[in-house]
């Protein structure tokens, strides 16, 4: 048979609907990394991990290089790209190097919760890969987030492939020749087209895991999709973050906190600040430093964010203030929003609980950070948050936000960790990436019983006394009180004699 009869056979097995079809650069990609997985899934984790640790040489090796592949309007030049994609995903290599062997090895559980009627059972839990998985890149960090799902995919023993952001191709591409070249077999890690009808064309071939990244709307469509096949997924979707500001907290660093984040790639961050509760009492003081210390952020050239701009308006009409940025009428009269910093803003405001792209944060005064947490929680999106303060007091704050991360007196940095599992709730998304958990979520859990007993009363033939015995053993194993269990095994003793002669004479 031929190498494209195999390849049509197997997307026919795929999807019926386009068996007849000639085969697409998609679809044909696709079948090439699923060949290769089945060898990779059978290689030696130490091998895998052998090559993660070459392709960490080479990231080092061609940092600036890669860097130049980001081309993402809002970025701040090299450094920038080197702090938020090239650094972070070396330290995703060092951390599966260093722990990917323990999280994915083989566990056998404690016989302690053991059943005792099980005695002879012992289990082992296993983690095999998917297969071939989706990754669907966003465009604001269009190296470091695709760049990590695919470690974590291929470490697992998947094969990949990757669908970037439009316009995003030239990182992911990048990336991949120094996996080939650190000696990934190059079929394993596939780039698909950038064009969005790629998603569509990649599900309707076939593949047992999508990561996706992106905004609800875009996620919504994909789910849609997948519920045709079952196919799971984790989702990492639009975001709306909160900001709380104990009593407690230092002015200074909130407001370092803030313009960082404004400022930050733009402010095209899944969790940059959209919303801060602060109290009134500290509300003019707050505003007074941002004033003081925003008036010199500097906004990259980006195309202006209508949406953005439009909800900036319809906030000034509903009386919200202005304390940094605005809106600037230029020659001709176009409207562009400067990097903004609005106050007064309440949940009735549509941007209140907009998942906004662009350098914009609205101050919303509380009484309290109680009342804080119940407005907050009218927000649909619950991707990050941020809590400031005392350390001990900010800490017990952090546990009752409901947020897939939570940051205490810091913003958006910590999160590069490569320990850290970061997924939404809500319309936020479900599943996480990264971290150990992250690297779990790529794989599948079988359960391996076995049975090491010669004692199986179950495979013996019934009898009319079955369910007396089974009722003495539950009360026996079970009962609230001593008496209890102690006529459970009067019960059992008198069922298995009333059993035994009962075989005797019928069996």
């Amino acid at each position: 048979m031929t190498s494209h009869a195999i390849e049509q056979q197997q997307i026919s097995r795929a999807s019926p609907n386009v068996s007849r079809l000639p085969l697409g650069e998609v679809e044909s990609k696709l079948v090439r990394a699923r060949a290769a997985q089945m060898k990779w899934s059978q290689t030696d984790l130490r091998v895998r991990l052998g090559w993660v640790r070459r392709m960490r040489v080479l990231l080092v090796k061609h940092a600036e290089q890669l860097a130049t592949k980001v081309t993402y309007p809002s970025r701040n030049g090299t450094a920038e790209t080197l702090a938020a994609e090239i650094i972070p995903l070396a330290d995703a290599c060092r951390f599966l190097e260093q722990n990917a062997n323990r999280i994915l090895a083989p566990r056998r559980l404690s016989r302690r919760s053991r059943p005792v009627w099980l005695r002879g059972v012992s289990v082992q839990l296993r983690r095999d890969p998917f297969g071939l998985v989706l990754i669907v890149g966003a465009a604001n960090y269009p190296l470091f987030l695709p760049g990590i799902q695919t470690l974590q995919a291929l470490v697992a023993g998947n094969g990949v492939a990757v669908k970037p952001a439009l316009h995003a191709s030239a990182p992911v591409n990048a990336l991949r020749e120094l996996m080939v070249e650190a000696g990934l077999d190059s079929d394993l890690m596939q780039v698909l087209p950038d064009a969005n009808v790629s998603v569509q064309q990649a599900l309707t071939a076939g593949v047992d895991k999508v990561l996706l990244t992106g905004s609800a709307d875009t996620g919504k469509k994909v789910q849609a999709l997948l519920a045709e096949t079952l196919t799971p997924s984790a989702m990492e979707l639009s975001g709306c973050d909160a900001v709380f500001v104990l009593s407690s907290a230092p002015l200074n660093r909130v407001v370092r906190a803030l313009l960082f984040g404004l400022r930050f790639n733009n402010s095209a961050t899944c969790i940059a600040p959209r919303r801060v509760f602060v109290g009134t009492e500290r509300l003019a003081e707050l505003e007074q430093l941002l004033h003081q210390h925003g008036k010199g952020i500097v906004q990259n050239d980006v195309p202006n964010d209508q949406r953005a701009l439009t909800l900036v308006k319809d906030s000034l009409k509903r009386k919200a203030r202005t304390v940094i940025g605005g809106i600037d009428v230029q020659k001709g009269g176009e409207e562009h929003l400067l990097p903004t910093v609005l106050s007064d803003v309440d949940a009735s405001m549509p941007i209140f609980s907009a998942d906004v792209f662009a350098p914009v944060t609205c101050l919303v005064p509380v009484a309290n950070m109680e009342e804080a947490k119940a407005i907050n929680e009218t927000c649909p999106y619950a991707l990050g948050a941020t809590v400031f303060g005392e350390r001990r007091a900010a800490n017990q704050f952090a546990s009752q936000v409901d947020a897939g991360c939570v940051v205490v007196n810091d913003m958006i940095a910590p999160t590069a960790d490569p320990r850290v599992p970061f997924g939404g709730r809500r319309q936020s998304g479900f599943g996480v990436t990264r971290g150990a958990v992250g690297l779990e979520e790529l794989t599948q859990v079988k359960s391996v019983v076995s049975q090491n007993s010669g004692w199986l009363p179950h495979l013996d033939h019934p009898t009319p006394f079955d369910a007396d015995l089974l009722a003495g053993f539950l009360r026996m194993a079970h009962g609230p009180s001593l008496r209890e269990k102690v006529f459970g095994l009067r019960s059992v003793m008198k069922a298995i004699v009333d059993q035994q002669s009962w075989k005797r004479k019928n069996i």
